[in-house]
């Protein structure tokens, strides 16, 4: 059934609207939810919802929501249905010496701690536990306490973590706390289920109830065992080895518990009409022991696998099974399980720092910015240790409103490895090429399908490079709360990631706290530094660049990704960076950081960059082609003079700050950097103007300079011919500037 939705007023998590379908199964399984996932960006924090049975955090992303876990039913016969208001359905609970018990809570007696009681579904077992002691020389008991402990936690030569059970006895638990050993033998509880609706998984201790029933006896004094309905007042069996009274409405029984076996489980036997199984008589046991194949001697003990162990005793092959306890792992968490260990554990995931096309920044906790500065800043460094520091540098490029990272620099131990264009790399100024190791302090290599460099540190610190304006940056968790500048202090608090160097939360004011962190000085800066720097061209509209980013949202290349990474951060970042984009393939680097990410969360992709038309050649060579352009636009800036012939002198003058517009010709020239080597570089050199000329205007520049070229041969021969001629530009009129 889905219940109906709130009300749009009601259904608000931190100011967003939320909207969120139910869907509950019925009968044993759990609900969950389904419909459109909302985008959030508050990382790894708590999201309020009106709904009291979800509890929701902020992942990657998106609000993820989990029903909150309800109470075991498994031995559960009889249940309370949920009301409007409640999460889950009720076992039944007990009545128990005037008080109401809820089903599966356990309890011992405070005169006698090795009498146990347990509540499941409206009947109450009573029994007595027994202790078992792995060890020879065990430690008694303290007060208030049932068994003896062994020193050390170690059951059948196996070691113990959490909980272990016995192969041969599953109902005996053994618990590791404080470096010792307790082991004790429950009985399992009387059930309300007929016997033809009990089960018993092999390994596990107790049968269980494979059906449910709602309670219809609300209230009745009366007590139901299997199919039969008791009253007050009379004793009844629960099973062979209990005995019940009904004590209103709840069924109090009294239950012995069998005796811990030392053979193996296999060779147990039950006789008919007896409670407890026993072992066969002390002769027919044996002085060795075999399985698989092998004899093993009296105590000597070997491994099956990680999680359980044998011992030979007596005779008897003895063996541990380690029960791992179910794991639930947060935001930025992995569940892994170590080489040799049995139980998989949550385990901190490395910080991750990116950094991608105009310059947009991911921080280690998950906050995401853009700031596009030209200066020399610091990304990340150990501010407490001062172990290792990483530098990018952000170079203008001739543009108005946007930057692009130039060179990555790492230091640490007295090394410097600087990352330039093209995945060049120097280490301490000394060209080298991938792979390359230097001792145990850094390796440098190439990735598998040769798109990126990548330097490891014995540090744990690992720094990804794709030659243009991709970064990555790795760091261990022993860094947490130890670091500092654009990346933010990895504290997995997103909220405080922007803080200055002097120590001030800038969170409203992006380019206060990134400007803190700039270094070198004015001379580190290829563009004017300047109080607040407009976020784009008031001309851009971002709209029409939708077309080239929507593929971060469709299914056919990120669809696999998009339902566990929100693409909406990387999709606004690649509409920015088209905005001022002088080769039309600037989506790319959007796309290219979200696939990064996607691989960190165990995505595998199609081959995006091929349905994207984001080769690596494509790519490569249209920031290569935008880069050359930008030389040649800063060449003629500097050059901006025309020459004309005179009467006087050598027939030559110039006027600076007149450009005339000549006639456009049809091609722009093949070869540039051929072209930049012929250039003459005469007169005096202009200062660059402060406004830069927009992308479009590169093919008009080059046009330009040939022209250029052309005039200049042309007044050469017009010497060597001698003849005068009328100077070009004589009609003083001004052409409107080239500059937007």
């Amino acid at each position: 059934m889905i219940p109906s939705l709130p009300s749009r007023s009601h259904r608000v998590l931190l100011g967003t609207v939320v909207i969120l379908a139910v869907a509950m199964r019925q009968a044993t399984a759990s609900a969950s939810l389904s419909g459109y996932r909302e985008p959030c960006t508050n990382e790894g924090e708590e999201v309020s919802i009106s709904m009291p049975c979800f509890k929701c955090i902020c992942k990657n992303g998106f609000v993820e929501c989990e029903q909150e876990s309800c109470p075991a039913v498994d031995d559960c016969y009889f249940y309370k249905k949920k009301g409007p208001d409640e999460c889950c359905d009720k076992c039944i609970g007990c009545l128990f010496e005037g008080r109401h018990i809820d089903s599966g809570t356990e309890w011992t007696d405070p005169e006698d701690p090795c009498m146990h009681y347990k509540c499941v579904s409206g009947v109450v077992t009573r029994s007595e536990m027994k202790c078992y002691a792995p060890c020879s020389d065990p430690i008694p008991p303290r007060k208030g306490q049932c068994c003896p402990t062994c020193l050390g936690c170690r059951l059948n030569g196996q070691k113990v973590f959490g909980e272990a059970t016995l192969s041969e006895d599953p109902c005996v638990k053994c618990t590791c706390a404080g470096h010792k050993l307790t082991c004790t033998k429950k009985s399992c509880p009387v059930l309300q289920c007929p016997l033809s609706k009990q089960i018993r998984t092999p390994g596990e201790c107790c049968p269980k109830c494979i059906e449910r029933r709602e309670e219809i006896h609300r209230g009745s004094p009366m007590c139901i065992i299997g199919k039969a309905v008791h009253f007050p007042g009379k004793p009844y069996n629960g099973d062979q080895c209990s005995n019940c009274t009904c004590q209103n409405g709840t069924s109090v029984c009294e239950k012995s518990t069998c005796p811990i076996l030392e053979c193996a489980a296999e060779d147990q036997r039950r006789e008919p009409g007896e409670c407890c199984p026993s072992c066969p008589m002390p002769a027919e046991y044996r002085s060795t022991c075999t399985a698989a194949g092998k004899v093993y001697q009296n105590n000597e003990t070997w491994s099956l696998n990680a999680c359980t162990s044998c011992e030979c005793r007596a005779g008897e092959v003895r063996c541990a099974n380690i029960q791992c306890p179910k794991e639930k792992c947060g935001p930025n968490e992995t569940l892994m399980t170590a080489s040799g260990e049995c139980c998989p554990r949550c385990v901190e995931s490395p910080g991750v720092c990116t950094v991608f096309g105009d310059p947009h920044y991911k921080t280690f906790d998950g906050n995401f910015y853009s700031f596009q500065g030209s200066c020399k800043y610091q990304l990340t460094a150990d501010c407490v240790g001062h172990s290792f520091s990483i530098r990018v540098t952000n170079d203008a490029r001739l543009t108005k409103y946007s930057s692009w990272t130039k060179t990555v620099t790492l230091k640490l131990d007295g090394v410097k490895v600087n990352l330039g264009h093209r995945m060049r790399v120097k280490v301490n100024g000394t060209r080298v090429e991938p792979p390359y190791k230097l001792n145990r302090t850094l390796e440098i290599y190439r990735s598998a399908d040769d798109t990126e460099v990548i330097v490891e540190t014995e540090l744990g610190v690992k720094l990804s490079w794709d030659g243009f304006n991709f970064i990555q940056v790795q760091v261990p968790t022993a860094y947490k709360n130890k670091l500092c500048g654009l990346c933010g202090n990895y504290n997995s608090v997103f909220r405080d990631d922007l803080f200055t160097r002097a120590g001030l939360n800038m969170t409203h004011n992006v380019w206060r706290f990134a400007r803190s962190w700039a270094v070198g000085g004015p001379k580190a800066c290829t563009r004017q530094r300047r109080k607040e720097l407009a976020a784009r061209s008031p001309q851009c509209k971002t709209k029409k660049f939708f077309t080239f980013c929507k593929a971060l949202r469709t299914a056919e290349v990120f669809g696999r990704c998009n339902s566990l990474l929100n693409p909406d951060n990387y999709f606004e970042s690649c509409k920015f960076d088209m905005c001022e984009c002088p080769h039309r393939q600037c989506y790319c680097d959007s796309m290219a950081a979200y696939a990064h990410e996607c691989v960190r969360q165990g995505v595998q992709l199609p081959d995006w960059r091929t349905l994207t038309s984001c080769g690596r050649n494509v790519t490569a060579g249209a920031a290569a082609a935008a880069i050359a352009m930008a030389h040649a636009q800063k060449q003629l800036l500097e050059q901006n003079v025309i020459v004309a012939a005179g009467s006087k002198g050598n027939g030559m003058r110039r006027h600076p700050k007149r450009i005339r517009r000549p006639k456009l010709l049809a091609q722009a020239p093949a070869d540039l950097d051929l072209l930049q080597q012929q250039l003459p570089r005469q007169g005096k050199q202009q200062k660059k103007p402060q406004d830069q000329l927009h992308p479009k205007h590169h093919k008009l520049l080059l046009q330009h300079q040939l022209l250029y070229q052309q005039h200049q041969q042309q007044q050469q021969q017009q010497q060597q011919n001698a003849i005068p001629k009328r100077p070009i530009g004589s009609s003083r009129r001004t052409p409107p500037p080239l500059q937007r």
